[in-house]
C-alpha cells in the first residue's frame, strides 16, 4: 500500500492551522483545477490529489485518526509484505454491517487499491474521491486590482472607463469629486468561480493627474492669480478660470501680494452628495508693469516725493 503524505501534498507543515490549510489548498485548487487546464490529465490527477489531502486535514476528527494512524501505514509500506502488529485485517468486515472481504485480499503481500479505499472508507466514514468521482469543490474566484488615471477636469465632471480584463471588457462609470487613490470595488468581475462558486470582485484605483494650474487638497481647490499693480492699488475686476468655468473676482482696494481670495462653491464636487462643492482659494500673485514710458516713470517719481 502507498503511503500517502497530505501534508506534502498541500505543502503544509503537520503543525499547519485550519486557516493555513485551506488558504494552501485554495490556491492551489485555483491552479489546478480542470477547468482552467483544457483537459490536462496530469492537473486532473493532481487536484483529485489535493481535493483528497484537503478533505481529511480539513476536517479536524479525520485529521486526528489520519495522524494517529499514519506512522503505521508508513511502517507498513518500509515492511514490504506483512502488516507488523497492525490488525488491518478488522477494517475489512466494518462499515455499516456489509461485508468487504473479497476486496481486502493481499495480492503479492500488498492490499489491493480495492481494499484501500474500503479502509479509507471505513476510517474516515466515506469513500475516497476516486470511488466518489469528482468531488464538486465550490470556491469562490479571486479578486483582481487594476487601476486607471483621470484628469482633473475628469474628476470634477465625472468620466467613464472601459478596463480590459481576462478577455472582458467593462465599463466602469466614475462619479463627479472621486479623490485621488480612492479605491472602487466592482462586484463580480474577477476571476470566475470554481465549481459554480461565485465571481471575484474587480477592485479600482483611480489616481487623479497633476494639474498646470489648480491644486486639490480635499474638496477645496488652490490656484495664482496674477493681477496687476494698478490694479491691486485701485481695485477693479478681474477674470479668472475656475473648473466651473470663467467667472469674474473683485479685487479690493489696496489688496496686498500673497492674500488669498475665497471663492465658495467653486472648489470639486464632493462626492456622492448632489450639488455640494468645496470652495476655490486664490493667491494674488502682484506682477510690475513693463517698458513703462518716461511719462509714467515720471508719475512714479512724483508718488515717491508725496510718499515721503
Amino acid at each position: 500500500m502507498i503511503y500517502k503524505d497530505y501534508y506534502k501534498d498541500l505543502g503544509v507543515a503537520k503543525s499547519a492551522t485550519q486557516a493555513e490549510i485551506k488558504k494552501a489548498y485554495r490556491t492551489l485548487a485555483n491552479k489546478y483545477h480542470p477547468d482552467k487546464n483544457n483537459g490536462d490529465k496530469s492537473a486532473e490527477e493532481r487536484f483529485k490529489v489535493i481535493s483528497e489531502a484537503n478533505q481529511v486535514l480539513s476536517d479536524p476528527v479525520k485529521r486526528k485518526k489520519y495522524d494517529q494512524f499514519g506512522a503505521d501505514w508508513k511502517h507498513y509500506e518500509e515492511a514490504g509484505a506483512k502488516p507488523g502488529g497492525f490488525d488491518w485485517s478488522k477494517y475489512a468486515n466494518s462499515g455499516g454491517g456489509q461485508s468487504h472481504r473479497s476486496s481486502m485480499h493481499e495480492s503479492d503481500g500488498m492490499f489491493t487499491d480495492q481494499g484501500v479505499n474500503d479502509f479509507f472508507e471505513t476510517l474516515f466514514g466515506q469513500r475516497s474521491s476516486q470511488r466518489r468521482g469528482r468531488r464538486n469543490v465550490v470556491t469562490k474566484g479571486e479578486d483582481l486590482l487594476t487601476e486607471t488615471t483621470l484628469s482633473l477636469e475628469e474628476a470634477y465632471h465625472g468620466a467613464a472607463r472601459l478596463i480590459k480584463l481576462n478577455g472582458q471588457t467593462i465599463k466602469v462609470t466614475l462619479k463627479p469629486g472621486i479623490a485621488d487613490k480612492q479605491k472602487l470595488r466592482i462586484a463580480g468581475k474577477g476571476e470566475r468561480g470554481i465549481g459554480g462558486g461565485p465571481n471575484g470582485d474587480l477592485y479600482l484605483i483611480v489616481k487623479i493627474a497633476p494639474h498646470s494650474e489648480f491644486h486639490r487638497n480635499g474638496n477645496d481647490l488652490y490656484r495664482n492669480l496674477p493681477v496687476e499693480l494698478y490694479t491691486a492699488i485701485l481695485g477693479g475686476k478681474t477674470e479668472i478660470k475656475t473648473l466651473k468655468g470663467k467667472v469674474t473676482v473683485n479685487i479690493p482696494k489696496g489688496t496686498p501680494n500673497g492674500k488669498e481670495l475665497r471663492l465658495r462653491g467653486l472648489g470639486m464636487p464632493i462626492y456622492e452628495k448632489k450639488n455640494e462643492f468645496g470652495n476655490l482659494l486664490v493667491k494674488i500673485n502682484i506682477f510690475l508693469p513693463e517698458n513703462l514710458s518716461e511719462e509714467e516713470i515720471d508719475l512714479f517719481k512724483k508718488l515717491v516725493v508725496l510718499r515721503k
